[in-house]
């Protein structure tokens, strides 16, 4: 989408589509029901705090303490992460205690001591009352069989896990007598199974307090609302009051990353108040393929970040198309103490008006600032900066109380956010829009290599891919993807390739302009040759038609997409106070909608706004609060006083950064962060400067940065590697650790990645030891990096690395920066 602006010029023959959104029919509060993940967390640190707490998840499922089914994902391990981060419940999947999938079906005398074992250790816990017991997983399926046609045959199944459910329901309720229990939990809705399903649960006195079931199909895009109904008709037609649901497995493979996808299940979820978690189809730990790496997101993760922003009540919404797969659809919501209207919207290419109705005039007055930002796809690991604004522009209301919003040239595979703020004076700034194009794989000249057809509706759990379609197979030496492009003017543009590389480690192509001297690529690991990934290069061009080819290097990748984009400058963004999330009762003010058009949030004593704010690596950014007054910001445990407007030099990790902003009284309309990360002032040690000891070894690699990293580190006490670090001054400082691993356990699964995380104790000086996890790789030869803060006294400081009871990651090298530099 090259801009969202007010139409300029006639519309295409069949008109934009219209999606309407009442702001005075209310669907009740916002309830954020339909974020959350089955293993989305896989150890204390995998996804990181400031990847969790933005999101404000509802609900995720887990695996109980030591279940066989996965090597990672344990309920009461992650639920030190989840819970401080803000958390809400974690649903137990009890069978999964067992390894084998589908689960061994060793009877009912077998299960029960594995429940009691799984009650007794969560009961035990401080937060029992935070965890939902799913007694069964996909019974329709697995064990019973409950979706066989003949009517005979399904009763008897039926009785059989009837009597097993109450067995295990009584056996949980005996050792927990205020547990809460979910089911039946199927694999698919099936109005038969529920109707008997809730009479005799409810005559046998053991109706879960969660009702669970999943859909996993691109059809429940059209399907789920009419399963909803049913059910609750069945739920009148038993007596029975509505039940919480829990969707607890939903979304294919192609729907994962995608917010233009996820934004069409989100709103049905939302618009009828349930909760839903995502299903696990890859790897565990990276919140259902919504997050990058540790530390990072992705399109989909800022999908999510602006619906945990939504606030007040949800308000009708009227799509083009209601429940029709892969249509624009959109969820809203009206805050009317904060004077704020938002909406979510995508799933489809083209032309589209969002026309706002009954805008209380009370709350915005006569005319409106509508600004229109766009997250767009990334890969499942391709990171995305903050959304970039398309559009902000004051819109008068209509006589008969709407707004309308035109949208032109939406991409089906984005989501776009409305935010109505009220208008008052001034003008806001022009949403600055570079220059850029796209460009497929697949339609580029190819030679040797063949065009794949990935995720569709008919193939719902492939991948996706840009416009359905990869080039993949270019693993022959003259294999290449020439791509023709044409650009506007002369100058650098910022290249980003949407890749796959399965290789094993570290890939390469030959980037190859017009025909000049081949620039190597190289491409990081993925977990598979269609688990999208992004690698972000700049090329020189001068105005006018160029030809990029990129051939094969030393090792096979598969090619989706190219993006070129005018470079302007270095990487910027403005981050709305408005929109920010808060703590205490600031108030907003309106009165002016310069600059970013949002008006002013009002801080005063205990009041606190927090900023996520982005980085695309670690270092040095510059920072600066457009306030009217001085404010503190907290950042990595360090706290530091900002005069209003005055550029401050922040170190940030790689992706996001949790700012928090604090004033005895100040009016902030932004938080500016501009830079790419600069490592002027850091401090830098390489592996080999490391005193080694207890077996650890520094192992050549071409791919460390100084051709050795530090291996061999841990699994005894005496196993250490230590770092002298000469600091300029004491304070606060950003340990940065380049690290490498490939731990995994082969389950056996068919679908399900069993990727495993490794931990090192990190401790500076004599002070006490950190217990850092450090997720894997993808291969031993691509280092990622993980932010520790700590504290250095001036001069000499010892940090040093080790595992007692497990390996420790490989080391590549550390750095370190003051986070106020």
């Amino acid at each position: 989408m090259a801009a969202t602006l007010p139409a300029t010029g006639p519309a295409a023959a069949a008109g934009p589509q219209r999606l309407t959104v009442d702001l005075d029919s209310s669907e009740g509060p916002v309830m954020l029901g339909a974020n959350g993940s089955l293993y989305g967390l896989s150890d204390d640190g995998v996804p990181s705090d400031a990847v969790l707490e933005p999101l404000k998840i509802t609900s995720v499922s887990q695996k109980p303490e030591g279940g066989a089914q996965h090597p990672n994902g344990d309920a009461l391990t992650v639920s030190r992460s989840f819970f401080r981060t803000g958390g809400g419940e974690i649903n137990v999947m009890m069978q999964d205690i067992y390894a084998k999938w589908p689960y061994e079906d060793l009877g009912i005398d077998d299960y029960l001591p594995k429940v009691d074992k799984i009650v007794k250790e969560i009961s035990a816990d401080p937060n029992s009352e935070r965890f939902v017991y799913i007694p069964f997983n996909e019974p329709d399926q697995i064990w019973y069989k409950l979706d066989v046609q003949d009517q005979a045959q399904y009763e008897k199944n039926r009785d059989r896990f009837f009597r097993d459910w109450k067995t295990v329901y009584q056996r949980i309720r005996a050792i927990d007598p205020d547990a809460r229990i979910a089911g039946p939990n199927e694999a698919g809705y099936h109005t038969r199974l529920l109707r008997d399903f809730l009479a005799f649960a409810e005559r046998e006195n053991v109706l879960p307090q969660v009702m669970t079931w999943h859909e996993l199909g691109s059809g429940s895009l059209r399907d789920f609302q009419a399963h909803y109904d049913d059910y609750r008709s069945l739920e009148r037609e038993a007596g029975i009051a509505p039940l919480k649901i829990n969707i607890d497995e939903y979304a294919n493979r192609r729907d994962l990353s995608v917010p233009g996808q996820l934004v069409q299940w989100v709103s049905m979820f939302e618009r009828n108040k349930v909760y839903a978690n995502m299903a696990y189809w890859d790897a565990a730990g990276n919140l259902s393929g919504q997050m990058v790496r540790t530390n990072s997101p992705n399109g989909g993760w800022w999908l999510f970040r602006w619906y945990a922003g939504l606030t007040g009540n949800t308000v009708k919404v009227t799509p083009p198309r209601p429940n029709t797969v892969d249509t624009l659809q959109g969820l809203a919501s009206l805050d009317t103490s904060r004077r704020q209207a938002q909406v979510l919207l995508g799933g489809a290419d083209g032309d589209a008006d969002v026309v706002v109705r009954n805008v209380p005039g009370s709350a915005f007055g006569r005319t409106v600032t509508a600004t229109v930002a766009e997250a767009a796809w990334s890969g499942y690991e391709g990171q995305h900066a903050a959304p970039r604004v398309l559009a902000r522009t004051k819109v008068k209301i209509a006589e008969d109380g709407s707004a309308t919003v035109p949208l032109r040239g939406l991409h089906k595979m984005s989501a776009y956010r409305i935010v109505l703020t009220p208008g008052g004076s001034g003008t806001p700034s022009a949403a600055s829009v570079p220059w850029s194009a796209s460009y497929e794989a697949e339609d580029a000249a190819v030679t040797d290599g063949k065009v794949y057809t990935q995720g569709t509706v008919s193939n719902a759990n492939g991948y996706a891919a840009s416009g359905t379609k990869d080039v993949g197979s270019l693993d022959q030496p003259g294999s290449q993807v020439a791509f023709t492009v044409n650009v506007p003017k002369d100058g650098t543009y910022d290249l980003a390739i949407l890749y796959g590389n399965q290789s094993g480690g570290p890939a390469t192509q030959k980037l190859i302009v017009d025909g000049a001297d081949p620039v190597t690529v190289t491409y990081a690991s993925t977990e598979n040759w269609t688990y999208r990934a992004r690698k972000d290069v700049g090329v020189r061009l001068t105005a006018g038609t160029h030809r990029l080819v990129l051939a094969k290097g030393d090792a096979e990748v598969t090619l989706d997409r190219i993006d070129l984009t005018a470079r302007t400058g270095a990487p910027a963004a403005a981050y709305e106070a408005t929109l920010a999330d808060i703590g205490g009762k600031p108030s907003y003010d309106y009165t002016s909608s310069a600059g970013v058009g949002t008006g002013a949030l009002v801080l005063r004593p205990g009041d606190r706004a927090v900023f996520d704010v982005y980085a695309p690596r670690d270092g040095y950014y510059t920072v600066t609060p457009r306030a009217s007054a001085a404010v503190k910001l907290a950042l990595h445990g360090e706290t530091v006083t900002a005069a209003p407007g005055r550029p401050l030099r922040l170190y940030l990790v790689a992706g996001n950064n949790r700012v928090a902003m604090t004033s005895g009284h100040a009016a902030v309309r932004s938080l500016d962060v501009s830079g790419d990360g600069s490592a002027a002032g850091t401090l830098s040690y390489e592996a080999a400067s490391a005193v080694l000891a207890g077996g650890a070894k520094l192992v050549g690699s071409p791919h460390a940065s100084a051709g050795s990293y530090i291996g061999e580190l841990g699994n005894g006490p005496s196993s250490t590697a230590e770092f002298r670090v000469d600091a300029p001054r004491s304070g606060r400082y950003m340990l940065v650790v380049h690290y490498a691993h490939n731990d995994r356990r082969d389950n056996g699964h068919a679908y399900n990645t069993d990727i495993m995380s490794r931990t090192a104790d990190i401790r500076v000086g004599s002070a006490a030891a950190r217990k850092v996890t450090f997720k894997n790789t993808w291969s031993g030869d691509d280092y990622w990096t993980v932010g520790v803060p700590v504290d250095l006294a001036k001069g000499a400081n010892r940090v040093t690395f080790g595992n007692a009871t497990a390996w420790a990651p490989d080391i590549d090298r550390i750095e370190l920066g003051r986070v106020v530099g």
